[in-house]
């Protein structure tokens, strides 16, 4: 396969459905292919405004399938998310 080839691409609607309430995608963030890391990744939002890039690999998606490799790449994202320490916390 070429640097230039896509093998992994997602509509805003896929990635939508899998974005825990609250969480959007970046303003004018595209999802791109990374030949270096043979991942697809695009910037999103939490409810709090931070940005968070979800990476869903080549592989995984090969394996599980395209959309269990972005829910899962999601999820994953998600947990992180919440172990961040909150405003209110500290």
């Amino acid at each position: 396969m070429t640097a230039d080839a896509r093998p992994l691409a997602y509509t805003e609607v896929e990635i939508h459905s899998y974005l825990p309430s609250g969480w959007g995608i970046a303003p004018n963030s595209t999802g791109t292919w990374s030949a270096d890391r043979s991942a697809w990744q695009i910037d999103v939002l939490d409810g709090a405004e931070n940005t968070w890039t979800v990476a869903v690999d080549a592989a995984d998606a090969a394996g599980s399938g395209r959309l269990s490799a972005l829910k899962s790449a999601i999820d994953h994202l998600n947990r992180k998310a919440l172990g961040r320490k909150s405003i209110l916390s500290g």
